[in-house]
């Protein structure tokens, strides 16, 4: 992501945060702030209703609301999506000489800097996965083999929102290119909901398999498709309407989430820093993870 940050702080130890990019980046999509949330359509088990082949999960913000399709926990392949995860390490602990190619790498979905970026720090997406509880994401070995769930990008995209919303992986999401390094249009599934500043999108290389991640002022949905692009954007856009969520009576709670290790006793994490959503709709600081 090669555009300079006006202003940046420390916001985890000494890690700078591009602050003004990220702020930059939710003006420019200022039209999609603007949108209500979307609501899942559930059916009679409360899970959301799509085919046996597609997976989505969806969290609200403001009103705890969590759900998901009845397989939203089967780990499929992680395609592009795990990106997110090596990006999350590279831009918390390592060299900022790596910075700039972590978020290109989430903006332009590059498998080369994947690959250098997996080669040099093996460790980073085990570590990103036990740090943030995702207990259905797996890698044994080369990044683009392993597995990860719907219901983990959304634990993941809504704890980064909660406590590190200047985060560069947030604003790479919402700076991503419109077609992929390969030539691959990113014009899909959950990018296509309404009030979705960010995602960021994967696919197989047969085009078989399509996932995305995506998340607004508000929430995170992911989905993913045993299908074409199109298939995804179908089943994903028929499984939400547009008004305000419920607050839910009965189902899981987003209370008493384990904390992330090293936020542990942060003095700028009470409240939460703002930096990215400064401007959007109040949420509460209950972390989301399921």
């Amino acid at each position: 992501m090669q555009v300079a940050a006006v202003t940046a702080r420390p916001l985890r130890g000494n890690r700078p945060i591009a602050t003004a990019l990220a702020v930059a980046a939710l003006t420019a999509l200022g039209g999609h702030i603007a949108s209500a949330a979307p609501v899942p359509i559930v059916d009679d088990t409360g899970a959301i209703a799509a085919p046996s082949s597609t997976q989505i999960s969806f969290a609200h913000n403001p009103t705890g609301l969590r759900a998901g399709t009845a397989n939203e926990h089967e780990s499929r392949a992680d395609v592009s999506i795990v990106k997110m995860y090596p990006a999350e390490y590279v831009l918390t602990y390592v060299d900022p000489a790596d910075h700039a190619d972590a978020t290109e790498m989430i903006r332009s979905s590059n498998d080369a800097i994947a690959d250098r970026l997996h080669a040099e720090y093996p460790q980073a997406i085990s570590s990103t996965a036990a740090e943030f509880g995702l207990t259905d994401t797996h890698v044994p070995g080369y990044w683009g083999v392993g597995t990860t769930s719907t219901h983990d990008m959304v634990t993941y995209r809504e704890t980064k929102k909660r406590t590190d919303p200047g985060s560069p992986v947030l604003a790479a999401m919402a700076t991503a290119y419109d077609t992929a390094v390969d030539g691959y249009p990113q014009d899909y599934g959950t990018a296509l909901i309404a009030g979705v500043i960010g995602t960021k999108r994967g696919w197989s290389d047969d085009r078989s398999f399509h996932a995305s991640d995506s998340f607004g002022p508000d929430f995170s949905v992911a989905a993913s498709t045993y299908g074409s692009a199109g298939t995804l954007s179908e089943h994903v856009l028929g499984a939400f309407t547009e008004r305000v969520p419920p607050r839910p009576e009965t189902g899981p709670s987003l209370q008493d989430c384990p904390p992330l290790c090293r936020l542990a006793g942060d003095p700028l994490l009470g409240p939460p820093a703002q930096d990215l959503l400064d401007g959007l709709p109040p949420v509460v600081t209950d972390p989301i993870c399921g």
